[in-house]
């Protein structure tokens, strides 16, 4: 699905083929010195891939590596997963902007040898997690009872959400990078540069912290925590760091095979050359971070990958989201109440723009991207390609979408009354013959989102009012309409053109206020789908019925108001 898109490619604007026309720009730059730079990239404008692999095989000898990092101390969330989505959605564009043809790689690499600084407060067992502060969370005990440590229990939780929504990528282990010699010679640099990487960071440090700073982490033999030590001596040839260990004791240790790690920012940078990261997005607040990063990489023989910075997202009272807090949704908790193809929508949508991360986000999410699905069937190849559909599916889009939205079916759940969707799809069978959960797999899932999302957000916020008189002789001239039609009519937009003509008659300009009342009297809300469309699906008289309470106040009764009132 991603071959001969390279002209489209070329042209087209979405953020992700920006980013891999960045990409491609600095593949050229590192694989080819100057003059082969400028053929390759003139051939490749001119279509000419096959001539540029031919004669510089060094473009595609090693794989793209593209990398997304995790920080394993909380439980996963959405502020981390956005990272390996949006890295795949570069990742494709460049697929499609290469003809597939140079090897591309997605590194989800988890800080796992991090020590633990605090207890996250949504997680059980707190009384281990204190005993094991400052250990390096591969040694951490799972409070969950569940993994080998609660390092591995997070990133086993990581990988098993990156599994189920289907993506391709390679899991790497900080704690498993460390022990097997991966990091060795990057790290035997650092101690032999070791005056240089100070200079770098020294300056960006607080006078206290600038007085003790050492990029080397010493794992102390004795207690086994990670410690934010000075480095006393250095030994380059024997290739080890002298420190104070906890019970006062000078000690000496390797500064390869794992019996230390590197602060963040020089580890970020040693990873990025060990690894030869080609490129790493990251959030809007570490635009500093990466700077200093790119100069430590530099001076560990490394080239700074390509990437940009995001936004963060607000968790609902306008906060940044935080792993440890917990605040902000997680994962499962958005595909209780959302399909993941609405996730990856809000996910793909200006990424340079904050955006809130919260429940009452996901209905809008779910019907947008069934918008985006309609209008993509019938687009040209160059809207296409922009289509955020595009690259939620990573350039593979289904072929049908729903018929019924998101909002629509949380109305007939909160109309009907329904706790299971088979009661749903006795309503959808009728009103799209044929249609079944195995047809219509989206609308399944849906349906089951929609249930979650009424129980726990819909029903205990609903409420029903009395319609005030021009509204109540409204809606009685519009069941006279809906009488009039023809039995059992399932036209949505003919429905639709009686209620318009019902609000006209009543004199409610703008119309706003007309399906305003109806839903807040027959519905127990604000807001809702076409109402035109709601009727089809229900059905007239289930929907005739359901007017006939709303004027007569029995659903409003029914919840108590006549006693509030």
């Amino acid at each position: 699905m991603l071959h001969g898109l390279i002209p489209l490619a070329r042209e087209a604007r979405s953020w992700p083929f920006e980013q891999a026309r960045a990409l491609l720009a600095r593949i050229l730059r590192v694989r080819l010195d100057g003059e082969a730079q400028h053929e390759a990239a003139a051939l490749i404008a001119d279509g000419r891939l096959d001539e540029v692999l031919t004669r510089f095989p060094a473009l595609a000898a090693t794989p793209v590596r593209l990398e997304t990092g995790y920080g394993p101390s909380g439980l996963p969330h959405l502020g981390t997963f956005q990272e390996v989505l949006r890295t795949t959605m570069v990742r494709t564009a460049f697929r499609a902007l290469t003809d597939d043809r140079i090897p591309t790689e997605l590194i989800c690499f988890s800080d796992d040898m991090d020590g633990l600084r605090k207890a996250p407060p949504n997680v059980p067992d707190q009384a281990s997690l204190l005993e094991d502060m400052g250990k390096p969370l591969t040694v951490v005990r799972d409070p969950f009872g569940e993994h080998a440590s609660f390092g591995a229990h997070n990133n086993a939780r990581l990988r098993a959400f990156l599994d189920h929504f289907g993506f391709e990528y390679s899991f790497r282990s900080s704690t498993e990078a460390y022990r097997s010699g991966v990091f060795d010679e990057k790290l035997q640099l650092a101690l032999e540069r070791f005056d240089e990487i100070q200079a770098v960071m020294l300056p960006t440090l607080g006078p206290d912290r600038r007085a003790t700073y050492s990029p080397f982490l010493p794992i102390s033999p004795t207690t086994g925590r990670v410690l934010q030590v000075p480095t006393l001596e250095r030994n380059v040839e024997r290739g080890t760091i002298v420190f104070e260990d906890e019970d006062g004791t000078k000690t000496e240790l390797p500064v390869v095979g794992g019996a230390v790690k590197l602060q963040w920012k020089p580890d970020w940078a040693m990873r990025w050359a060990a690894l030869g990261i080609d490129y790493e997005m990251s959030g809007k607040d570490l635009i500093d971070s990466v700077k200093v990063s790119n100069r430590i990489c530099r001076i560990l023989g490394g080239v700074q990958p390509e990437g940009f910075n995001y936004e963060l997202f607000l968790d609902a009272e306008g906060a940044k989201i935080s792993k440890s807090k917990g605040n902000g949704l997680t994962m499962e908790e958005w595909l209780r109440y959302g399909a993941p193809e609405s996730l990856a929508y809000y996910l793909f949508a200006s990424p340079k723009s904050a955006k809130r991360l919260h429940f009452d986000v996901i209905p809008k999410a779910a019907d947008e991207y069934l918008q985006q699905l309609d209008a993509y069937q019938g687009q040209e190849p160059a809207k296409r390609i922009d289509n955020p559909v595009w690259h939620v599916h990573f350039g593979d889009a289904p072929r049908t979408s729903s018929p019924v939205s998101f909002s629509l079916l949380l109305n007939l759940v909160s109309a009907a009354n329904a706790s299971d969707k088979a009661i749903l799809w006795g309503f959808i069978d009728r009103y799209i013959e044929g249609a079944t959960p195995q047809s219509h797999p989206l609308l399944d899932r849906m349906a089951d989102n929609a249930i979650h999302y009424y129980e726990d957000f819909v029903r205990p916020n609903k409420r029903f009012r009395l319609p005030d008189d021009r509204e109540r002789a409204a809606m009685q001239d519009l069941a006279q309409r809906l009488r009039a039609l023809p039995p059992g009519c399932q036209d949505a937009e003919l429905i639709q053109a009686e209620v318009y003509e019902a609000g006209k008659a009543a004199g409610f300009e703008p119309l706003r206020g007309w399906f305003q009342a109806l839903y807040e009297v027959l519905l127990g809300q604000s807001q809702g789908p076409r109402f035109g469309s709601f009727a089809a699906i229900f059905g007239l008289d289930r929907t005739l019925a359901l007017i006939e309470q709303g004027v007569s106040g029995a659903l409003y009764d029914a919840q108590g108001g006549a006693a509030r009132a």
